[in-house]
């Protein structure tokens, strides 16, 4: 069978189960009809900047470990700086709207097939009160998701990674990660789990040298190639 030797699969959220990006510039541009001159996708970007300098400066221990609900307001206030919004309410639905992300419309039915092959564990940076807050939203029913806030660390610290394998409780090779970042993908492999690349509109793609032991165009056809007989 094409998925033997897989006793657990693994997904990435952001990105991968949910349009973070996509969610993100929705709240934008509710939040901020009237943005001082500066467009939704430039906020993004700002948005997106600051997350990914203090999860590198986490990981380069820079910063001491900050949730991504603390990363996530710092964001968000950056934000509101730049485009002049200064109601508070705004700010705060603003700093949370990673808890109300949609999910690919692949995802809620793909995450269904394969949980009715393998146990399906969720790995996520968002924190433990956002990912709750977030499947709830987006419809995802896993057996057990986790969050790298138990980790104090965020992706490709090898110690996010150990989270979905104490999970598992088989050895690595036995596990499989699933997510549309490619970054994800190698940290995943150099703790020793099998992987699956996922495309997405807003993923990281691989690289030439990348091997990976699935790749797919999205999750309905992973999903038919590890259930397949």
């Amino acid at each position: 069978m094409a998925g033997a030797g897989i006793e657990v699969v693994v997904f990435d959220v952001l990105g991968t189960m949910v349009d973070e990006p996509g969610g993100l510039r929705a709240a934008l541009r509710d939040a901020l009809p009237v943005s001082g001159g500066a467009s939704v996708d430039q906020l993004l970007t700002m948005w997106q900047k600051h997350v990914a300098d203090e999860v590198r400066r986490v990981g380069e221990r820079k910063r001491g470990y900050a949730n991504s609900e603390v990363i996530d307001r710092e964001a968000a206030e950056r934000v509101a700086g730049r485009a002049g919004l200064t109601d508070p309410g705004a700010i705060e639905r603003l700093a949370t709207a990673g808890r109300r992300l949609k999910p690919w419309d692949d995802s809620v039915d793909g995450l269904a097939r394969l949980a009715g092959r393998f146990p399906v564990l969720g790995l996520t940076h968002a924190s433990r009160a956002s990912l709750l807050r977030l499947n709830a939203h987006a419809g995802l029913r896993w057996h057990q998701a986790l969050s790298a806030e138990d980790a104090r660390a965020y992706k490709p610290a090898p110690e996010v990674y150990q989270l979905a394998l104490d999970a598992a409780g088989c050895p690595p090779d036995r596990v499989l990660m699933v997510a549309a970042h490619a970054w994800d993908l190698r940290g995943a492999q150099a703790v020793g789990m099998r992987t699956a690349y996922v495309r997405r509109p807003v993923g990281d793609p691989p690289r030439s040298s990348d091997t990976f032991d699935w790749r797919s165009d999205g999750l309905e056809e992973l999903a038919a190639a590890l259930t397949a007989h």
